[in-house]
């Protein structure tokens, strides 16, 4: 079954770079960024466990790995404030759990090891923060818990933003094996510009279609100009299977299970995995490879990988990206429709010497000054190995030259007609509950193709297929248009808007995806296979169709 979900992708993907019709678009993901304020019934207080596992691969292999996961001391209290029916926090997870806490708050992790004895000592490193450790033994780069036994860590959440934790112990290996994670530490204190202005509206839109705020915080410093309208976290690594399976020979081998009887430091106790040379042959984003990472969060079929990678938004949203590189080797990640602007990178945010005022849309009015962002535009962002990046995304349509929504002045459809009145940038913002809230008003009304089958010069912007002579397969569809009944009010029986060669399309289409992917084209394989690996869909879905994050 899971062969023929690859094959059913192969004959569906569409080349990088092509605007699609979403048929996944309907999916329901879970809470934008899942994780846990606690676990020990203490907010800011969690108590984890080290444990191995197997985890799933989209080409039916199941990988021996080490993962952290909650023990099962107390409840887990997880961090987003809507319903999450299916959230779970398993005893062993990669990666494992994200921990949400709060800026300045103490924080306090205790890790029991329930890896095999012959795995040695284990621990977990907290870049960025000052780290006091009781309990356990000393270890080269953090305090350690033996085989059996725990440690607990303590540190105040000194600065906001997202980092990575992973074990401090025989990295090369135990990173390998799974032993990473993400913290992310929320602002105590919010700018009011993040509910005002086109944020407000973004607001305002989701609250007349029925649609739930999934953030975590209303932005991700102490700064206006990191108001976010929708996040996602992404964990990218990669594993080499002959590295696991040696380990897993290694902790099985009836030798090694008798001297570790006697004790974790007798005599050949311990491990001798050899990590280089380094072939890896899966790259997973949170854990799941393509396709699999476009299955719902917490879904029962990866008991042991939980958190997905299948974004959504709407027009106009600002998307906060949580990026991190939790693997040995730095992979180029190409977002695919527009740059992404880098906020902060391991939780610093990048700022200028010159001070800016942020103008509020709908007021005309600015906020007091503040220091510049000064971080890139990135049209590949880089994950690097232990490094974590910030950064916002948005898609508007813009520059397309075709009005997406299927406008016909001609049409006898009142959505059809609905107005376009530019603000101050050019976009649709007076109307945040209309269908077409954040459209680009330069192109309303302008057919994609006055030339059916012509080319640019006939009438473009843009030459579809001919569908006598090829099709684009299911996420296309034909149609090049955003929205439920889109194609039908740019090319209904009332209507002379082109292009006359858009096929028949379902009348809940919805939205557009676009191939998010590494640039490195083998990590876009699994064990070798394409499609795989370091890829997912960003699912760009019009303003009526809600996107719950909550099933």
């Amino acid at each position: 079954m899971r062969q023929m979900k690859i094959k059913t992708l192969i004959g569906r993907i569409v080349p990088a770079g092509m605007v699609a019709l979403a048929s996944l678009a309907g999916m329901t993901a879970q809470a934008a960024a899942p994780g846990i304020s606690s676990n020990t019934g203490n907010p800011n207080s969690f108590s984890l466990i080290a444990q191995p596992a197997y985890i799933n691969q989209p080409d039916g292999n199941q990988i021996y790995t080490w993962g952290y996961g909650c023990n099962g001391s107390g409840t887990p209290t997880f961090a987003n404030a809507t319903s999450l029916p299916n959230a779970n926090c398993p005893s062993m997870q990669i990666p494992g759990p994200t921990l949400v806490v709060t800026e300045g708050q103490q924080v306090t992790v205790t890790l029991t090891n329930g890896l095999p004895a012959a795995a040695g000592n284990t621990s977990i490193l907290f870049p960025g923060f000052t780290v006091t450790a009781t309990g356990g033994v000393a270890g080269l780069l953090a305090t350690e818990a033996p085989p059996g036994g725990s440690v607990t860590y303590t540190f105040t959440a000194s600065s906001p933003g997202t980092r990575a934790y992973y074990s401090g112990t025989q990295s090369d290996l135990q990173i390998e094996m799974g032993l990473y994670g993400a913290i992310i530490v929320l602002p105590k204190s919010v700018d009011v510009s993040c509910t005002s202005g086109l944020h407000a509206n973004n607001l305002l839109a989701q609250a007349h279609w029925g649609e739930s705020d999934f953030r975590l915080s209303q932005a991700a410093y102490d700064h206006p100009g990191t108001c976010y309208d929708r996040e996602y976290l992404f964990q990218f690594a990669e594993m080499d299977p002959n590295i696991h399976k040696q380990a897993l020979a290694q902790v099985s081998d009836p030798a090694r299970t008798a001297a570790c009887g006697t004790s974790a430091t007798a005599p050949g106790c311990s491990l001798d995995v050899p990590t280089e040379p380094y072939h890896p042959a899966y790259f997973v984003i949170n854990g799941r490879s393509m396709p699999d990472d476009m299955d719902p969060n917490y879904a029962a079929e990866y008991p042991h990988q939980p958190y997905n990678g299948n974004p959504h938004m709407h027009p106009g949203e600002q998307v906060l990206l949580r990026v991190i590189g939790q693997g040995r080797w730095q992979h180029p990640f190409h977002e695919h429709a527009n740059h992404v602007r880098i906020l902060a990178r391991d939780g610093n945010l990048i700022l200028s010497n010159s001070s800016v005022s942020y103008l509020d849309a709908i007021t005309k009015s600015y906020t007091a000054p503040v220091p510049a962002l000064a971080g890139p535009l990135q049209f590949t962002t880089t994950t690097t190995p232990g490094l974590a990046f910030d950064g916002i995304f948005y898609f508007t349509g813009r520059g397309l030259n075709w009005d997406m929504y299927g406008h016909d002045p001609g049409s006898l459809d009142a959505a059809a007609t609905l107005p376009c009145t530019p603000d101050i940038n050019g976009y649709n913002t007076s109307a945040p509950t209309a269908i077409n809230y954040y459209e680009w008003c330069q192109d309303h009304f302008k057919p994609l193709q006055a030339a059916p089958f012509g080319d640019l010069p006939g009438g473009g912007p843009a030459t579809l297929p001919d569908p006598n002579i090829f099709t684009n397969g299911a996420w296309f569809s034909g149609s090049p248009y955003l929205g439920p009944d889109a194609t039908t009010r740019a090319t209904g029986p009332n209507s002379n808007f082109q292009p006359a060669n858009t096929q028949a399309n379902p009348a809940n289409e919805r939205g557009w995806a676009f191939m998010w992917h590494s640039h490195n084209e083998r990590e876009i394989t699994t064990n070798n296979v394409f499609p795989g690996g370091m890829l997912m869909m960003m699912l760009v879905d019009s303003r009526e169709f809600v996107i719950d994050e909550s099933k």
